[in-house]
């Protein structure tokens, strides 16, 4: 290679190596402007008014047996919702299957209130500018009542060790016309898509950071989304068939996440991008 090529060529690695760390460095301004974002509207978190809704409907009768979600059994016993969702989902005896907050929640509208659920369960997530979904209100109020609470997902029936099994194989398993899983996207340090951080499920402390954090109010789209929604929005970024509201791999994938997550705090609803 001729000297004046040379040259060239350094020039060139040079003015690369600079676009990228000046690139790099913006980027790290901006992301840390958004959490600063984030931090500034946390005190005044517009899901609490959500939250609030889902209290109200919680204690409110109705369906044909006029009966109000107070006695609802959430795994801690009937009527107790504190603390309850930092440990789901878990083995429900009375229906012998491992169930969700969500799940869980619609089973009690069915079997207290005796009303029909199909209608809840067809459109569980608000679209864009219409009112948060009875579903999600109450989701809301479930989740702020285990702000502070350890997450300790009970893994004691084979039930539940089944379906921590089989989130961990659906996290891993990739199909889809792009060849995706979950892994994808949240397995490696250091990955995003844009400016969105991709947290590393595998391990420990970031899984903590995403299960505690959900359901979270989105900014982006004015409404508090629900795990099931995180799950519903995943597979639909890969392309994967529809995910059906409260279904086994919904339900083995927020298991997965939440065993993963042992021991952090519950902080949700929290606000993302």
């Amino acid at each position: 290679m001729r000297r004046d090529d040379l040259i060239a060529a350094a020039i060139g690695g040079a003015l690369l190596l600079a676009g990228q760390s000046a690139f790099a460095q913006n980027a790290d301004e901006i992301r840390k402007g958004i959490e600063q974002y984030r931090e500034m509207l946390q005190d005044g978190n517009p899901a609490d008014l959500t939250v609030a809704k889902g209290e109200a409907l919680w204690k409110t009768k109705q369906g044909p047996r006029n009966a109000s979600l107070e006695q609802c059994d959430l795994g801690k016993g009937p009527g107790v919702v504190e603390g309850a969702y930092a440990e789901l989902p878990r083995y429900f005896p009375d229906t012998g299957k491992v169930m969700d907050a969500e799940t869980r929640i619609v089973h009690c509208i069915a079997t207290l209130q005796a009303r029909d659920v199909v209608a809840l369960t067809s459109k569980p997530f608000s679209g864009g500018g219409q009112p948060q979904t009875e579903l999600e209100a109450l989701v809301a109020y479930v989740v702020e009542e285990s702000r502070g609470h350890p997450v300790n997902l009970p893994q004691e029936h084979p039930e539940e060790i089944a379906s921590y099994r089989r989130g961990e194989k659906a996290f891993f398993y990739r199909a889809g016309p792009y060849d995706f899983s979950c892994a994808s996207c949240h397995s490696a340090d250091n990955q995003r898509i844009r400016l969105q951080d991709l947290p590393n499920l595998t391990k420990a402390e970031s899984a903590q950071r995403a299960f505690t954090t959900w359901p979270a109010y989105r900014v982006s789209q004015g409404a508090l989304r629900t795990m099931q929604w995180r799950m519903y929005d995943c597979f639909r970024q890969q392309r994967f068939p529809e995910m059906i509201y409260g279904s086994q791999v919904s339900i083995d994938l927020i298991t997965y996440l939440g065993v993963k997550a042992k021991g952090a705090a519950m902080d949700s609803p929290a606000i993302k991008r």
